[in-house]
């Protein structure tokens, strides 16, 4: 990575993960998303006088997964805390956090990295603790604020990282390895457009050898490309600042994502101003060892072992491995595809190039059973279509249950590799093309291209293209 001015980032973040409980962190409400506003809320979560919380074992088990999944330290016996602030979308005016005894605590995450020389780099994690989630505001301009308590009492984990991320993307390869992780464990469906996935980013500037700037925190970026922007943004920002004699202000900030600029909300509160003490009303949280190794035998192969696996018993590169792993329903599904995929390998290379095409933001589904995807990937390894056929298929069935092999035969789309029918067919096309065949025998080589697609066109795109490359050399250069 580029420094600006000679300036170098140092990035903490604080990642807000809703952990995926049927019920809230202290109380029995739901937690479904998009219920009508202040229909999942009780005096529990609402913070009536005279309530008594109970803490969700499930709550603790997703914490301790999660940290187990990120190398941590697992907490024999914890607490929780309130967090006196005042919280204008939490009834209570207090958040229950955990302060000092967290239950996950030194932990490790290994990332891509641009600006490590191995191309690799590990990310330490201060805590990960549990804590409740709060309300939200809704603005209308003709009511003022409401506010939807539903939220109120949602569990979360909040996993602190280090200050050791030093670039934009590596700071996005770190939240996309966690959200990974998290899918992977099942602690949370990590569906960023519904918050379940939040992130605050701690960010100052120095100078390489000198000590680290005041830092600012941009709050509740909910997407990875924000992510990147407001990191961008208050980089060069805080850098500007510095060079026009500024100081850097200590203050949580927003990200204006119209605009992709950051502006102060307010100043920074420390530790102190939160007067955290011990919630009187929850006993301790105490982890016996068969608890937790009852917990570590529940997770199940995690991202980079899957990664290491695929490149070794398949020979898929590393990039193509990674981006099968970034999630548990895509690496189940090609999963399920190699177990009757002649070649994984080819099954693989599709997955990535066309079925990430006909997915979409709003819709990830994979729309094609894993056996009828496999035995489409058969069809191209045993050369009955090409893969320009085999994408026409795909579109086929997609959405149906629709064997690949009968839409071949009823469409009669099977690859043409008969070479005297592909002989005529070079053959036709030079014919029709006689400047075009000049140009290259006069050294524009570009030519050559433009007659391959005129004969695979005349083929309806089921010609061999290794054998009609071939016959079109080969008739080129005679």
């Amino acid at each position: 990575m580029e420094l600006y001015k000679g300036y170098e980032m140092v990035i903490g973040l604080e990642v807000h993960i809703e952990l995926k409980t049927k019920t809230k962190i202290f109380c029995s409400c739901p937690t479904d998303f998009g219920a009508e506003p202040n229909t999942q809320c009780c005096p529990v979560c609402m913070g009536y006088p005279g309530t008594l919380p109970v803490l969700n074992r499930q709550v603790a088990e997703f914490a301790v997964k999660a940290g187990l999944a990120t190398n941590c330290t697992i907490a024999r016996y914890s607490k929780q805390d309130r967090k006196n602030y005042f919280y204008p979308d939490l009834p209570k005016a207090y958040q229950i956090s955990q302060f000092d005894l967290p239950l996950c605590e030194h932990g490790w995450l290994e990332i891509e990295s641009d600006t490590d020389p191995s191309g690799l780099k590990k990310i330490g994690i201060t805590r990960i603790h549990i804590e409740e989630d709060a309300g939200k505001l809704i603005h209308d301009d003709e009511k003022g604020t409401l506010i939807d308590c539903n939220r109120c009492g949602v569990p979360l984990i909040e996993v602190v990282s280090e200050p050791d991320i030093r670039s934009s993307q590596e700071a996005v390869n770190y939240v996309q390895k966690l959200r990974s992780i998290a899918l992977y464990t099942g602690v949370s469906d990590c569906k960023m457009n519904e918050g379940s996935l939040r992130c605050d980013v701690n960010l100052s500037v120095h100078k390489p050898g000198e000590p680290f700037g005041t830092r600012t925190e941009m709050k509740n970026l909910n997407s990875f490309t924000f992510i990147a922007k407001a990191i961008e943004y208050e980089y060069r920002r805080q850098v500007d600042a510095i060079e026009a004699g500024e100081a850097i202000v200590q203050e949580t900030r927003r990200f204006a994502q119209e605009e992709n600029k950051t502006y102060t909300m307010r100043r920074k509160e420390d530790a102190d101003d939160y007067r955290y003490f011990p919630d009187p009303d929850l006993p301790p949280i105490e982890l016996s060892e068969d608890e937790i190794a009852r917990l570590r035998a529940a997770i199940p192969e995690l991202p980079d072992e899957r990664r290491a696996r695929y490149e070794q018993n398949y020979g898929l590169s590393s990039y193509d491995a990674l981006k099968l792993t970034e999630s548990k329903e895509l690496s189940d599904y090609f999963e399920s595809c190699a177990k009757t995929a002649k070649t994984p390998k080819i099954a693989a290379n599709m997955l990535i190039t066309d079925v990430f095409r006909m997915m979409t933001p709003e819709d990830q589904r994979i729309c094609v059973s894993p056996e009828h995807f496999a035995a489409l990937s058969n069809l191209v390894v045993d050369q009955v279509i090409n893969s320009s056929t085999a994408k026409k298929v795909l579109k086929e069935i997609w959405g149906t249950d629709k064997a690949p092999e009968d839409v071949v035969r009823e469409q009669n789309l099977a690859q043409i590799n008969d070479e005297s029918v592909l002989r005529d067919v070079v053959a036709a096309v030079l014919a029709a093309n006689e400047k075009s065949v000049n140009d290259y025998k006069n050294g524009k080589l570009a030519a050559a291209k433009s007659l391959m697609g005129q004969a695979m066109a005349k083929t309806s795109g089921k010609a061999n293209p290794v054998i009609l490359q071939k016959l079109m050399d080969e008739a080129l250069n005679q």
